[in-house]
Protein backbone atom coordinates (compact mmCIF):
# COMPACT_ATOMS: atom_id res chain seq x y z
CA UNK A 1 0.00 0.00 0.00
CA UNK A 2 0.95 3.54 -0.93
CA UNK A 3 1.98 5.36 2.84
CA UNK A 4 2.17 8.91 3.37
CA UNK A 5 3.81 9.36 6.94
CA UNK A 6 3.59 13.02 7.85
CA UNK A 7 6.29 13.22 11.30
CA UNK A 8 6.08 16.10 13.17
CA UNK A 9 9.22 16.41 15.73
CA UNK A 10 11.95 18.93 15.56
CA UNK A 11 14.46 16.90 17.63
CA UNK A 12 16.62 14.39 15.71
CA UNK A 13 17.64 12.84 19.05
CA UNK A 14 14.11 12.49 19.86
CA UNK A 15 11.96 9.81 21.73
CA UNK A 16 9.90 10.23 18.15
CA UNK A 17 12.63 10.23 16.08
CA UNK A 18 13.30 6.50 17.67
CA UNK A 19 9.56 5.73 17.08
CA UNK A 20 9.67 6.56 13.81
CA UNK A 21 12.92 4.41 12.30
CA UNK A 22 11.36 1.49 13.89
CA UNK A 23 7.91 2.21 12.45
CA UNK A 24 9.11 3.17 9.06
CA UNK A 25 11.44 -0.40 9.12
CA UNK A 26 8.60 -2.55 9.93
CA UNK A 27 6.23 -0.65 7.40
CA UNK A 28 9.31 -1.04 4.04
CA UNK A 29 9.56 -4.76 5.66
CA UNK A 30 5.79 -5.37 5.07
CA UNK A 31 6.24 -4.52 1.66
CA UNK A 32 4.03 -1.23 1.95
CA UNK A 33 5.58 2.14 -0.40
CA UNK A 34 6.59 4.77 2.55
CA UNK A 35 6.83 8.32 1.63
CA UNK A 36 7.92 9.87 4.84
CA UNK A 37 6.78 14.00 5.09
CA UNK A 38 8.72 15.43 7.80
CA UNK A 39 7.41 18.84 8.64
CA UNK A 40 10.68 20.23 10.30
CA UNK A 41 13.66 19.18 7.73
CA UNK A 42 11.65 19.77 4.80
CA UNK A 43 11.04 23.03 6.06
CA UNK A 44 7.28 23.02 5.55
CA UNK A 45 5.63 26.61 5.96
CA UNK A 46 2.40 26.11 8.39
CA UNK A 47 1.27 29.74 7.91
CA UNK A 48 -1.99 30.22 6.45
CA UNK A 49 -0.94 33.95 4.98
CA UNK A 50 -3.34 37.01 4.16
CA UNK A 51 -3.29 35.88 0.59
CA UNK A 52 -3.68 32.36 1.31
CA UNK A 53 -6.87 33.02 3.50
CA UNK A 54 -8.01 35.44 1.02
CA UNK A 55 -8.22 33.14 -1.91
CA UNK A 56 -8.97 29.90 0.37
CA UNK A 57 -12.12 28.90 -1.78
CA UNK A 58 -10.95 29.81 -4.82
CA UNK A 59 -10.31 26.50 -6.74
CA UNK A 60 -8.28 27.91 -9.05
CA UNK A 61 -5.45 29.58 -6.68
CA UNK A 62 -5.48 28.10 -3.45
CA UNK A 63 -3.22 25.32 -3.75
CA UNK A 64 -0.38 27.64 -5.72
CA UNK A 65 2.71 26.26 -3.86
CA UNK A 66 1.65 23.54 -2.35
CA UNK A 67 1.07 21.72 -5.78
CA UNK A 68 4.01 18.56 -4.00
CA UNK A 69 2.16 18.03 -1.16
CA UNK A 70 -1.49 17.73 -2.26
CA UNK A 71 -0.07 15.05 -4.68
CA UNK A 72 1.59 12.99 -2.25
CA UNK A 73 -1.88 13.41 -0.67
CA UNK A 74 -3.98 12.19 -2.77
CA UNK A 75 -1.46 9.62 -3.78
CA UNK A 76 -1.75 8.12 -0.61
CA UNK A 77 -4.03 4.91 0.51
CA UNK A 78 -2.90 5.04 4.29
CA UNK A 79 -1.94 8.18 6.22
CA UNK A 80 0.07 7.91 9.24
CA UNK A 81 0.11 11.25 11.17
CA UNK A 82 2.82 10.74 14.48
CA UNK A 83 3.22 13.85 16.59
CA UNK A 84 3.76 14.60 20.68
CA UNK A 85 0.82 16.32 22.17
CA UNK A 86 2.11 19.94 23.31
CA UNK A 87 -0.72 22.13 25.12
CA UNK A 88 -3.14 19.10 24.86
CA UNK A 89 -3.21 19.67 21.03
CA UNK A 90 -0.85 18.88 18.25
CA UNK A 91 2.22 21.13 17.42
CA UNK A 92 1.70 24.08 15.19
CA UNK A 93 3.34 23.24 12.64
CA UNK A 94 1.07 20.00 12.27
CA UNK A 95 -1.88 22.17 12.99
CA UNK A 96 -0.24 24.22 10.11
CA UNK A 97 -0.61 21.67 7.64
CA UNK A 98 -3.59 20.76 7.76
CA UNK A 99 -4.81 24.74 8.08
CA UNK A 100 -3.30 24.58 4.68
CA UNK A 101 -3.73 21.27 3.25
CA UNK A 102 -7.44 20.50 4.50
CA UNK A 103 -9.18 23.20 1.88
CA UNK A 104 -11.79 22.70 -1.14
CA UNK A 105 -10.98 21.14 -4.36
CA UNK A 106 -8.03 18.81 -2.22
CA UNK A 107 -9.94 17.27 1.37
CA UNK A 108 -13.66 18.64 0.83
CA UNK A 109 -15.98 19.57 -2.36
CA UNK A 110 -17.69 23.09 -1.10
CA UNK A 111 -19.74 23.86 -4.31
CA UNK A 112 -22.50 23.52 -2.62
CA UNK A 113 -22.19 25.08 1.20
CA UNK A 114 -25.01 23.40 2.28
CA UNK A 115 -23.57 20.32 1.41
CA UNK A 116 -20.19 19.79 1.94
CA UNK A 117 -18.56 16.81 0.67
CA UNK A 118 -15.73 14.46 1.52
CA UNK A 119 -12.91 14.42 -1.04
CA UNK A 120 -9.70 12.30 0.71
CA UNK A 121 -11.66 8.85 -0.78
CA UNK A 122 -8.41 7.78 -1.56
CA UNK A 123 -7.22 6.99 2.37
CA UNK A 124 -8.56 3.81 3.31
CA UNK A 125 -6.58 3.97 6.47
CA UNK A 126 -5.74 6.24 8.79
CA UNK A 127 -2.94 5.53 11.70
CA UNK A 128 -2.26 8.48 14.90
CA UNK A 129 1.28 7.24 16.41
CA UNK A 130 0.78 10.34 19.60
CA UNK A 131 2.65 11.16 23.06
CA UNK A 132 1.02 13.06 25.34
CA UNK A 133 3.15 14.69 28.53
CA UNK A 134 0.69 14.36 30.55
CA UNK A 135 -1.34 11.09 31.84
CA UNK A 136 -4.42 9.71 30.64
CA UNK A 137 -7.12 11.44 32.95
CA UNK A 138 -5.88 14.68 31.82
CA UNK A 139 -6.15 14.02 28.65
CA UNK A 140 -9.62 12.97 28.91
CA UNK A 141 -9.96 15.98 31.32
CA UNK A 142 -9.29 17.98 28.38
CA UNK A 143 -11.23 15.82 25.79
CA UNK A 144 -8.08 14.77 24.51
CA UNK A 145 -8.13 16.98 21.29
CA UNK A 146 -5.61 14.67 19.19
CA UNK A 147 -7.30 11.65 19.59
CA UNK A 148 -10.54 13.42 18.03
CA UNK A 149 -8.31 15.01 15.49
CA UNK A 150 -6.99 11.89 14.18
CA UNK A 151 -10.28 9.40 15.14
CA UNK A 152 -13.12 11.64 13.86
CA UNK A 153 -12.15 14.92 12.14
CA UNK A 154 -9.22 13.40 9.67
CA UNK A 155 -11.72 9.95 9.28
CA UNK A 156 -14.25 12.33 8.39
CA UNK A 157 -12.61 13.58 4.86
CA UNK A 158 -12.67 10.10 3.65
CA UNK A 159 -16.27 9.60 3.46
CA UNK A 160 -15.92 8.11 6.88
CA UNK A 161 -14.66 4.94 5.63
CA UNK A 162 -11.36 4.91 6.44
CA UNK A 163 -10.03 2.35 9.28
CA UNK A 164 -8.23 4.23 11.99
CA UNK A 165 -6.24 3.19 14.51
CA UNK A 166 -4.38 5.53 17.38
CA UNK A 167 -1.23 4.36 19.22
CA UNK A 168 -1.45 6.67 22.08
CA UNK A 169 1.70 6.92 25.27
CA UNK A 170 0.55 9.31 28.20
CA UNK A 171 2.26 10.43 30.89
CA UNK A 172 5.80 10.13 28.41
CA UNK A 173 7.91 12.29 31.05
CA UNK A 174 7.87 9.56 33.33
CA UNK A 175 7.32 6.45 30.96
CA UNK A 176 9.94 3.82 31.82
CA UNK A 177 12.77 2.56 29.70
CA UNK A 178 10.37 -0.70 29.81
CA UNK A 179 7.00 0.81 28.78
CA UNK A 180 8.69 3.10 25.85
CA UNK A 181 10.21 -0.20 24.66
CA UNK A 182 7.11 -1.52 24.94
CA UNK A 183 4.93 1.58 23.27
CA UNK A 184 7.48 1.03 20.14
CA UNK A 185 6.73 -2.71 19.77
CA UNK A 186 2.97 -2.32 19.97
CA UNK A 187 3.55 0.46 17.20
CA UNK A 188 5.48 -1.79 15.27
CA UNK A 189 3.57 -4.85 15.36
CA UNK A 190 0.57 -2.92 14.28
CA UNK A 191 2.59 -1.81 11.59
CA UNK A 192 3.86 -5.02 10.50
CA UNK A 193 0.47 -6.02 10.22
CA UNK A 194 -1.04 -3.46 8.16
CA UNK A 195 -3.29 -4.73 5.69
CA UNK A 196 -5.54 -3.47 2.71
Amino acid sequence: MRVLYVYCHPLPESFHAGIRARALGALQAAGHEVDLLDLYAERFDPVLSEDARRHYHDMSRNQAGLESYIARLKRAEVLVVQFPTWCFGMPAMLKGFLDRMIMPGVAFDISDPAKVRPMLDNITCIIGIVTYGRPRFMALWMSDPPRKIVKRYLRWFTGGKARVDYHALYHLNVASEPRRVAFIGRVTRALERLGP
